[in-house]
Order: C-alpha cells, then structure tokens, then sequence
C-alpha cells in the first residue's frame, strides 16, 4: 500500500530584543514601534516604561522660568525663587505673557516688562528704563565735563580786548558757536575742544548714572534745539545731569514755558539672549517710536540698560539693519555666537565689539514661528522645531532627525533637555491634541511618553521641571513623587507584510518581568480588521523573570499591541513562523 507524502512546513523563529524607540512610518524596523506611550531608552535594548514624574509646587499664574542658584518663576506679578516672592509689579495683560527671562550674572531681566532683578539680593530690584518730567524750573548753564559752572565769559563776535590768562569768550561770529580760552604764554585763543551744559532740577539726575545713553526732549529756547535728541549722561547727581553741547548764556525753562523730559528707553524686542556679558535682542514691526524697525540690538558691555549709548568705544551698545523679510522667530546663544532665527533664514553674529560685529545670513530651515521655546541646546548641538520637522544644528547647517515621527506635522513646540535628552511638547495640526516626545540624542532613538502639554521647560537641580496644566511638575520625579502607576503602551508595525509568501505566526514568546502589583495585557489585530482581540492577561506576583507564550490566530499579517500597568520590562519578543509556497 502506499501513502501519500506529507511534506514538512519549513519553521522559523525571529528573535526581537532590542527596542529602538517610536517610529510612525509606514514601514518600521522589527525592534520598533508604530506608536506608544509612557516608554524609555533609559533600559535599552529593553523595552520598559519611564519613570514617575513628580509635583513641584501649584503657582497661582505661572507664566516663565529660569534656573539660577535655584529654580526660579513668574506667579502673576510676582518673581518667586526659593519659593521666596518678591512682587515686582509685573503685568498679567495676555499681550505681556508669558515672559521671557534672561539671565545677565546675578541678575534677571524679565521681558517685555522691562525689568531686572539681582538674585543674590532679592531686595535689588527695578525697571530698565528711566524717564524724568520736569514739573519745577530747570536751570541751563555752561560748565566743564564734572559739572562745576563755568564763571563770567565774554560773549560776542568780536575778539576782546586786554584779556588775562584763562579768560573765556563765546566767540558767535560764526555757526555754529565756539567757546575759546586764553593762554598768556602764547597770547592766543584756543578753543576748548569739547563743551558741555549743565541740566538742573529737582530729581532730574535721580533715576540716571554716568554715561548712560538719553534721549532729551521738550527743550523750547531755540538756541538749545541741539539739545533735544541722543545724548550721553557725562555726569550726574540727584539733581543734575551733564551733557554734551553748548549755549550762549545761561536760560530757565518754566513748567509754563513747556516740559523738559530725559529719558532712557530700551527697544521694543521680540526675544533676548544674553552673549559675551551684552545683551541682544531683536525686532520687527513698530519699535517704541512707531517706526517700522528690523533690527537686531546689543546693550552696551556688562549694561543691561543702556541700549543707546554711543561714544565710539569698544563697550558701546549696537544696533543694525536685517535685509531678510518676515517675523524673528528664535534666538539663542550657541557655541558663544547669538543667532537669531527667522522661518527660512539664520542670523548669525561675529565679532566682540560694535566696530568688528558682522552678522552672517545664511538661508536655512529656520525655527518655526511659534515654536520659539523649543531650541533647546543639548551636548553643544542646538535641537530645535523648524517648520518641517526637529532639526540639529551644530552651528553649520541644520540636520532633520525627526523622520522616525512620520507625516504628522506638529506645530507650538516647546522643549527643554535634561542628561542626553531632548524632551518636546508639540501639537498636532490635524487633530489639536498634543504629545510629549523625547529624543535621546547620545542612542539616536525617540520615544513618545503622553499628551502632556507643557507651557514652559526649565533644567535645575539635576532635574526637568515643566509648567503643565498651571502646576509645576518634575519629569524626573523629585520633589513630592506620583503614586500612580504608570500606564504604558507599545503598538508594533504590521508583522509579515513582508513575507509575499504564504505563512502564518504559529506562536509569540514574550520574555519579561512585571513588578509586583503590575500587569501586561496583550492584544492582535489581524489582516485588515479594526478591532483587538486579547490574547491574554498577566499580572506581577514576585520579582522574577518569565516567559509567556501566545498563539495567535492564522493570518497574512497581524499587528501586536501591549498594554500594560505599573513597572516591568520585556526583554524579548519571539515570533515562530511556518512558512508555506505561494499558494499554500
């Protein structure tokens, strides 16, 4: 008798033990997955959810942060540090929200409030700009750069007669007019190369220092017209200042006669950043007198709050003209140059005094406009959300390295770093729902944790503190620790789409351990079926490690989704598949 000859199936086994992270394409690596939630490269190549986050503290109107000596916030009006609150006055209009803060030394500079505050001495605290509005007399006169009044001096065209050594005469014969000073032993005039005018009233020096840049206004006497303009603040006290120029006599302008005003203005800006003990800021729109500006500006050096004093010195403030068009978008201080970003453009600054700055555009994926807060500086390279997807830039041209996140565009990032770490909050265009990616940029992976929406990041105290939801919260877990457990999911790609022959997966092998108190659920997804069936339920009893073996049903392709609750890790996925011909 004969039989017929079974032939065997030809078996094979395909091991999967390390996980490389999130990729939400249409065809992923066998260690990757399509989507999930709460995971980490902390363990790889193991595959095992992040840690627990933490609560920091619950501010009434959070609105920016900054690390210092210790992490420090805006409450509303307040500056709070160490959780010691100095009301500094600052607006809660939506259109002064959020702050940006920069740090310059010991101090902070809260903008657009324009103010200041010294973190060694919370006491010490201010406004950048100063204005002062005559409402009694003021006296102007003649006198030397200290301010001491010059004496009696002849005015006139013509040149006196019988003079004695260091006499002084206004010689007004021609235009403009020149104060000149006798000298016996050459019988000569000289003229005195520089004069200056001294403003006296009533606190008009109070809010003032040396050298600061003014601008003075409201001068009526039309012989002192020069006056009204730019001016450098030669000397001072409570109820003076000293400037360059020069007039006939001495003059009182009443409060009648119209309101003098010295003023020291810092431009409207639309970001700041602190490079080389200055500094810098940009704008484009309407700057504080109305014009229409696109400029970047530099304070003068170690001075926040003089941002027009200009005596051709190294230690001068800057100020330039962009040709590029369009919004700033970022800036940033990277490798000791201050870049400020537009869409499509980089400007770049060289140079270490305003008369050898050069600023270098370079047309380049930009930082998206809204998206100001995610350059994040990690490990020397700049990571930030152009409008096509993250980019890392490490000072020559910018890298895409956010393939792995797929055909979702993103947009209102905001980011912060910790260890090797980029973390990136960013929402979804399509949907409006935000997510919470990290990118390990020492493993080259990315992994996606949750939807948290996070306002503000902010690096201290060896931790990764975020504004989320009005409440300050630790991504490290310091400070009051969350007893929750974490739910974590990890959904893979579609498994044997790639074989065109006929097969099915006979038998799953996960190898893990659960923590006590923990559980793993496991579900498929077949051929091209919407729903999940579950392949089964377990829970952590002890701390070891085991096997679990599945079967899932026969099919062309599946997809395997696992759940889980608590602490545990998968060491290993291991899939058995009998392979037939084309036909069977």
């Amino acid at each position: 008798m004969q039989y017929p000859t079974l032939l065997n199936r030809q078996t094979s086994r395909e091991i999967v033990d390390a996980f490389r992270g999130y990729n939400h394409n249409l065809r992923i690596g066998a260690g990757e997955f399509f989507d999930m939630e709460n995971l980490t490269s902390d363990y790889y190549p193991v595959l095992s959810p992040r840690r627990k986050r933490g609560f920091f503290t619950d501010p009434e109107n959070p609105q920016g942060m900054i690390s210092k000596d210790a992490l420090c916030y805006i409450d509303g009006t307040h500056f709070v540090m160490n959780e010691y609150r100095v009301d500094m006055g600052l607006s809660t209009e939506p259109e002064d929200c959020p702050k940006q803060l920069t740090s310059m030394g010991a101090y902070v500079i809260i903008m657009p409030d324009k103010k200041w505050i010294n973190t060694m001495d919370l006491s010490e605290y201010g406004d950048i700009e100063a204005v002062f509005q005559s409402t009694q007399d003021v006296s102007i006169s003649l006198c030397t750069a200290d301010g001491v009044e010059y004496g009696s001096y002849i005015v006139g065209d013509a040149q006196p007669t019988d003079p004695e050594n260091m006499d002084l005469w206004m010689d007004t014969s021609n235009t403009p007019h020149v104060l000149k000073k006798y000298s016996s032993s050459t019988d000569m005039w000289v003229s005195v190369p520089t004069t200056y005018v001294k403003l006296y009233s009533p606190n008009i020096g109070k809010g003032f220092k040396q050298f600061d840049g003014v601008t003075i206004s409201g001068v009526k006497d039309e012989a002192l017209q020069d006056l009204n303009g730019s001016h450098v603040i030669w000397q001072c006290g409570d109820d003076y200042i000293v400037v360059i120029g020069i007039l006939d006599m001495a003059v009182v302008q009443t409060p009648d006669d119209g309101v003098i005003t010295v003023e020291r203005r810092m431009p409207n800006m639309d970001f700041i950043i602190e490079s080389e003990n200055r500094l810098w800021g940009c704008r484009y729109g309407l700057s504080a007198n109305g014009e229409v500006v696109n400029e970047i500006y530099a304070c003068k050096l170690g001075d926040f709050k003089n941002w027009n004093c200009f005596m051709s010195l190294s230690t001068d403030s800057y100020v330039a003209s962009c040709g590029t068009d369009g919004r700033f978008t970022g800036a940033i201080t990277h490798l000791g140059y201050p870049l400020f970003f537009k869409e499509n453009f980089v400007h770049k600054i060289f140079g270490n005094y305003p008369a050898n700055f050069q600023i270098q555009t370079t047309p380049l994926r930009g930082v998206q406009r809204g998206s100001e807060r995610s350059l994040v500086i990690v490990n020397e390279v700049l990571y930030y959300k152009s409008a096509a997807g993250i980019c890392a830039y490490d000072g020559s041209l910018p890298v895409d390295i956010s393939g792995v996140l797929g055909e979702i565009r993103y947009d209102n990032a905001v980011a912060g770093y910790t260890g090797n770490k980029y973390y990136v909050s960013m929402r979804d265009v399509r949907t409006g729902e935000y997510g919470l990616f990290v990118y390990d940029t020492y493993k080259g992976m990315w992994h996606k944790e949750d939807n948290l929406k996070v306002d503000f990041f902010c690096s201290a105290r060896d931790d990764l503190y975020a504004v989320s939801g009005g409440k300050v919260i630790t991504i490290l877990g310091s400070g009051v620790p969350d007893e929750s457990p974490i739910h974590w999911s990890a959904t893979t790609g579609e498994i044997g789409i790639a074989s065109p022959d006929t097969k099915y997966i006979s038998r799953i092998t996960l190898r893990m351990s659960l923590a006590v108190g923990s559980e793993l659920r496991i579900f498929a997804r077949y051929d091209f079926s919407n729903d999940w069936e579950s392949l089964g339920c377990i829970r952590g009893t002890d701390l070891r490690s085991f096997s679990l073996p599945i079967r899932p049903q026969r099919c062309d392709y599946m997809v395997l989704k696992l759940e889980g609750t608590g602490d545990g890790k998968i060491y290993s996925i291991t899939k058995t598949i009998e392979q037939g011909s084309e036909i069977t």
